[in-house]
């Protein structure tokens, strides 16, 4: 009897069950405008709340141009600005920023975007505590490991995934080669609790999943390390443990739920999926897709979507200057809310979602950041 055929290394399960647009009264949230900063007039590129550190969960930063800016949400709408820092070189514009701790519990803010050198900042000390070198073209995202916040990835144009300690200034690991990615790497995150692994993906059209396992003597090395830097043994890990391609365009955000994976491409959607890796034979294995929530007018690439601290919410912004908020973890998906005013026209870059989901800011193309907060449920009666 003739062999069947093996199916190509994508095989779907069931059906995804797919979110409708349509609001219902009984899951709606009611979100209102409270502030609308202005910060200039070049795009701001990302915005990112504080969750690395309980003390500062309503603190905010933004990144645009050669500026970093520090903000805090406080009551009535009110946004405080804290702290901003210029870029010695007028001609960066940072793409990207993160949050990450020093091992004495400092919080750092870790930016990054066009010239590839990620600028490490102490916010206690309002100063630039490092400077990383070693990309070798612009950075597209930079992620912080929770479980150990001084660890931090960036995703870059020149196709790789680079792993930082940003306590000692050591780039341990590169994330590259023969089965690297082969575009822009556009996105990056940390699993939220198996600390060996990262999910990236790009202008490949592909997400890719990896192990640090096999290295991980290098991360603890990193900690202790007394010699230069630039002598540390780096390593490269150049095969991923999986690679799904579930998007036929640029992936541009890619996040863990869990064991699942959220992705988005320029489709006006979010897709959830569930990588089944395959033991015997890594880099490969099957895609199961669960769920899509729609996101209409979302078909540029560079959109960045948020989560709450639980994962309950998920936000997305278009480029028609809207939110779409949707119930994260319901089966099919919910939506929750869709946020639009008339003055917010322009493409919403990145949202951020606050600790318990009750404020969402957006990031715009036109250099303004606005705050939409949850009204309590009193006030919905």
């Amino acid at each position: 009897m003739a062999k069947i055929p093996i199916p190509p290394p994508i095989t779907l399960g069931c059906e995804p069950a797919v979110g409708s647009l349509t609001l219902t009264s009984s899951k709606k949230r009611d979100y209102r405008v409270t502030n609308r900063l202005q910060e200039g007039k070049r795009p701001i590129y990302a915005v990112v709340f504080n969750f690395v550190d309980s003390r500062y969960f309503n603190v905010f930063g933004t990144v645009g141009q050669n500026r970093i800016n520090v903000y805090q949400c406080l009551e009535g709408g009110v946004i405080a600005v804290l702290q901003s820092y210029v870029d010695e070189d007028k001609e960066e514009s940072f793409y990207t920023l993160s949050w990450a701790c020093n091992i004495d519990g400092n919080p750092l803010l870790v930016a990054g975007g066009l010239n590839g050198i990620i600028r490490v900042i102490d916010a206690g000390s309002e100063k630039i505590h490092k400077s990383f070198v070693g990309h070798g073209d612009s950075i597209n995202e930079i992620r912080t490991q929770a479980l150990k916040p001084s660890l931090v990835v960036s995703a870059s144009k020149d196709e790789s995934v680079r792993l930082w300690n940003v306590h000692t200034g050591i780039c341990i690991l590169i994330f590259a080669g023969a089965g690297g990615h082969r575009n822009e790497v556009l996105s990056v995150d940390f699993h939220p609790s198996d600390i060996y692994r990262i999910a990236s993906c790009g202008m490949d059209n592909t997400v890719k999943i990896w192990s640090m396992k096999e290295f991980w003597t290098y991360v603890e090395k990193s900690f202790t390390w007394t010699d230069l830097p630039s002598k540390f043994p780096t390593k490269y890990v150049q095969f991923p443990v999986f690679m799904a391609s579930i998007h036929t365009n640029y992936v541009d955000c890619t996040r863990w739920l869990g064991d699942f994976v959220l992705s988005k491409s320029v489709d006006n959607e979010i897709v959830l999926w569930e990588p089944k890796l395959k033991e015997q034979s890594p880099g490969e294995g099957t895609v199961d897709i669960l769920q899509k929530y729609p996101a209409p007018e979302c078909d540029i690439w560079f959109i960045k979507f948020s989560c709450d601290f639980h994962y309950n919410t998920i936000a997305i912004g278009n480029r028609e200057g809207k939110i779409f908020v949707w119930e994260l973890q319901s089966s099919p998906p919910v939506l929750i809310a869709r946020l639009s005013h008339p003055q917010s026209k322009v493409a919403i870059r990145q949202t951020a979602t606050s600790f318990d989901g009750s404020i969402i800011l957006g990031c715009c193309e036109d250099g303004t950041i606005w705050r939409w907060d949850a009204n309590q449920p009193q006030e919905q009666q």
